[in-house]
């Protein structure tokens, strides 16, 4: 999880400087293409986020129904553990702000 994590920074970090990147540049920001990218970047983050939700859903009804009898003694005899959510960092479910 921790290693998923510190992807989800990486790529935070990779779409700031994108974006820097396109607003020193003017002609690639009217750049058809850039445009398509951008799109696809949100839709990208608006699934990231659904997943996310989901994950941490899915991650709270196996908590719950480990610690609920009878689960609980199949689970202590299998070792079945709590798992973690996932948390993203501060301020990640805010996309960036693009300008053109």
């Amino acid at each position: 999880m921790q290693k998923f994590q510190a992807a989800q920074g990486e790529i935070s970090n990779a779409l700031s400087r994108l974006i820097a990147v396109s607003e020193a540049y003017p002609d690639l920001k009217a750049n058809e293409q850039f445009m398509a990218l951008q799109q696809q970047l949100e839709g990208t983050e608006n699934r990231i986020n659904v997943s996310r939700k989901d994950f941490n859903e899915a991650v709270k009804s196996y908590n719950v129904a480990i610690r609920q009898f009878p689960a609980n003694v199949l689970a202590g005899i299998f070792g079945f553990e709590t798992k973690a959510a996932f948390e993203a960092q501060a301020g990640a479910e805010k996309a960036p702000t693009v300008e053109f």
